[in-house]
Parts: C-alpha cells; sequence; structure tokens
C-alpha cells in the first residue's frame, strides 16, 4: 500500500522517532511504501533550529532522526505531478489550505492516501468530500493485522 506522507507526519517522527510515528515511519517498510513531495526535504532543513528548540536536540541529533525517519521515504519531484492533479488540488485546498496543495495533487496522481495529522486540512476537504486520509492509528492497526 502507498501513503504520502505530510510534513507534519515527518516532523513527529524527528522529534519522537521511539513513538508511535517514528515507528510506523521505520518499520513498516514490509507493509507500506511511503512517498513525499521533494521539497519536504528542504522544509525540513529549514526547521532544524525550531526542531531543535522544541527538542532539545543537538544539530546531530536532529539529522540522525531525520535520516532515520526519511530512509524509508521515496521523495518525488513536483515535475512528476500532470497539470490535471495541481488544478483538481487548487480547487480542493484554495479556501481549506492552498499552501498543502502539494499532497492533495500528489495523493491524486498517485492515487494513494494521505496520512496527515493536520486536522484543519482534513476537515476542510473532507467537507468537500475529499476523504482519502489515513490516521495514524489506522496506520498502526493495518499493520498489527498484516503481521498476523
Amino acid at each position: 500500500m502507498k501513503i504520502l506522507v505530510d510534513a507534519n507526519i515527518v516532523f513527529s517522527g524527528i522529534l519522537n522517532s521511539n513513538g508511535k510515528i517514528g515507528d510506523l515511519l521505520v518499520n513498516s517498510s514490509k507493509y507500506y511504501t511511503f512517498i513525499a513531495p521533494d521539497f519536504l526535504r528542504h522544509e525540513i532543513r529549514n526547521k532544524y533550529q525550531r526542531l531543535q528548540k522544541i527538542s532539545g536536540m543537538s544539530t546531530e541529533q536532529i539529522t540522525e532522526a531525520e535520516y532515520q525517519i526519511c530512509k524509508q521515504i521515496t521523495f518525488i519531484s513536483e515535475e512528476q505531478i500532470t497539470e490535471k492533479y495541481w488544478v483538481e488540488a487548487l480547487r480542493l485546498v484554495q479556501d481549506v489550505d492552498p499552501k498543502d496543495i502539494h499532497y492533495i495533487a500528489y495523493a491524486k496522481q498517485f492515487k494513494c492516501k494521505l496520512w496527515s495529522g493536520d486536522k484543519k486540512l482534513v476537515q476542510g476537504l473532507q467537507r468537500k468530500g475529499f476523504t482519502n486520509f489515513l490516521t495514524t492509528d489506522e496506520l498502526f492497526t493495518l499493520r498489527q493485522r498484516k503481521k498476523k
């Protein structure tokens, strides 16, 4: 199963790599294929200071956590998204959260679920009929069932 991972999930995994999100990202390659927009790598690097402030970790610790969390994620460039999906995504997010256009365009292009903890985005898009989301608990439960 292919899963699109958004920034808040990756940041949560970096901040607590031993938590449920970190566990799912690091230990689920037998069950899920994680993908993310390529720009997320840049976004992570731009948030190092904030991540350090929140976590109390050093730059080296953040770098190591980032490596562990991101090594199971395939990063995909924007060029692989067709115009059709950019247009559809813009229509959906423009009055919800326009900065999340990438995630919706990618989810549509690759026909996969979006794993997000962004409640505003999820609720706003659900009102518009876009329900292609998975929660952390749903992913964890699915993985537990697959393990049996």
